[in-house]
């Protein structure tokens, strides 16, 4: 016969503590004493008891799932969402995100539900849901600077966290990086190097850390006597960072420096500094943004500012938690520093 499922009566047993005592720590009751619950969860490991996610809900009248939204401006076809999902599924930086998110969610038994919200249907779609209590909450991921989503999330009063300042003001908490800092690294180690003749490749411009991160750069080139940066906008692809540099080099044959706003645009611009018959960084100097893996497959791997996307993810994922617990009530914002981390390319 097989053995029977512990129940909340052999937890209490074997910590030798009231059965309410061991409901109160599983549906996270923080009036209970901090030691008291870490030998409530060592008898839950010992035993193996797993709470019935059903009856807990009834409880808590929490899903234990956070929907993790990747969301855009609303302007995509129904026939280009599948584009849409797999330019998103394509990016190291959105790899990262889930890995931070997952990392804080899993030791709290807790699962994030990816959602899509790249077109008026499937934004009213995820609202709809998060409204009618699919996910305790939302962690939002926009990919443009005009994305409606977090207002409506306010307005409808879902606990959401964003990943990056909204460029609206909305009574929302979000993690971001100072990117203005982080450009400003960029251009002050091309100089010191001794570039004279430097480029950048942004990203959409539609979006705030790439309007940030270009001004940043354009600020501290400007300080140090060089008013006019050539500018061409990329997509945050390899395609558009190689596609920026062509052009670039086109009009600007004497180039010896390029700061591109993130490391899949930078490995495309070494691409084609490359097909070109430039050395990098004896004849270009190169430096991307982000410290992806991108940057490490890259060659020469990547000079590249570093942006801890993992931890920014966790910390957003930490910050929807105490939202939906009601541990925290008013909206707040934690800024990251970027480091600059220095290879071959630069």
């Amino acid at each position: 016969m097989s053995r029977q499922a512990p129940t909340l009566e052999d937890v209490a047993r074997e910590a030798g503590v009231s059965r309410a005592t061991v409901s109160r720590v599983i549906n996270g009751v923080r009036s209970v004493d901090p030691a008291l619950q870490d030998v409530v969860r060592q008898a839950i490991e010992r035993t193996g008891y797993a709470p019935n996610r059903a009856a807990r809900s009834l409880v808590t009248r929490r899903t234990e799932t956070v929907a993790l939204i990747v969301s855009g401006a609303g302007d995509v076809a129904d026939e280009e969402e599948n584009a849409f999902t797999a330019q998103v599924f394509a990016d190291p930086f959105f790899g990262r995100v889930v890995t931070g998110v997952v990392a804080h969610l899993r030791p709290r038994s807790m699962h994030p539900l990816l959602m899509f919200a790249d077109s008026a249907r499937t934004r009213q779609q995820a609202l709809n849901d998060l409204r009618q209590g699919g996910a305790d909450g939302a962690l939002v991921v926009s990919t443009h600077a005009d994305d409606p989503l977090p207002a409506l999330l306010a307005d409808a009063g879902v606990p959401t966290v964003l990943f990056a300042r909204p460029s609206r003001p909305v009574p929302l908490s979000y993690v971001d990086l100072a990117h203005r800092d982080g450009a400003r690294m960029a251009a002050e180690h091309l100089l010191d190097r001794g570039c004279r003749k430097i480029v950048t490749v942004t990203g959409p411009l539609g979006v705030s850390a790439s309007q940030e991160r270009l001004a940043g750069f354009r600020d501290t080139m400007a300080r140090r006597g060089h008013p006019y940066v050539p500018v061409a906008e990329g997509g945050f692809t390899l395609d558009s960072g190689m596609a920026a540099m062509s052009g670039l080099l086109a009009e600007h044959p004497d180039v010896d420096g390029v700061f591109a706003a993130n490391d899949l645009m930078a490995q495309g611009v070494c691409q084609i500094l490359r097909e070109r018959g430039r050395s990098v960084p004896a004849d270009v100097a190169v430096v991307g943004f982000d410290d992806s893996a991108a940057a490490v497959a890259c060659r020469p791997p990547l000079t590249t500012v570093r942006q801890p996307v993992e931890e920014m993810a966790s910390v957003m994922a930490g910050l929807l938690t105490e939202h939906i617990q009601g541990a925290r009530t008013e909206p707040t914002s934690v800024i990251f520093d970027p480091e600059l981390v220095v290879r071959a390319s630069a």
